[in-house]
């Protein structure tokens, strides 16, 4: 059974949850605004919903690959309550966004370093491993 990484398997789905929860958001925002899919423009609340959705979805591929690279090659505590950092951004960046695009900025920023300390810092221990002949 698959028990040792428990914590970045939560953070995972936890990510995914907040994924999810955005989807809900842009339903709620076209059922105000009146505007019916595929149409994705008319309406400013609805328009940022949609891009605070997408751009989520942009950054789940490096966000989830760099948590579990980093779970596997340094360490998983680490690389869950950097998960939990990023979910934290990912919905400030969320919120803002949606009130004004100018206030995402707090957000993208919390959940780019948390992005780039999880890829960078797996990179850096696989290269020091293959360097080093797997020490």
């Amino acid at each position: 059974m698959m028990m040792a990484h428990r914590w970045t398997a939560l953070v995972t789905i936890l990510a995914l949850l907040v994924y999810f929860w955005m989807g809900l958001r842009v339903a709620g925002a076209r059922g105000k605004a009146g505007i019916a899919a595929p149409a994705m423009t008319g309406e400013p609340v609805l328009e940022r919903t949609i891009r605070a959705h997408y751009n989520t979805l942009e950054w789940l591929p490096m966000f989830l690959v760099g948590l579990w690279l980093f779970a596997l090659y340094w360490n998983e505590l680490v690389a869950a309550g950097l998960g939990v950092v990023w979910i934290i951004g990912r919905v400030l960046y969320a919120q803002g966004y949606v009130a004004e695009a100018s206030k995402r900025s707090t957000g993208f920023m919390i959940q780019s370093v948390a992005t780039g300390i999880l890829l960078f810092g797996a990179l850096g221990r696989i290269a020091w491993s293959l360097a080093t002949g797997g020490v």
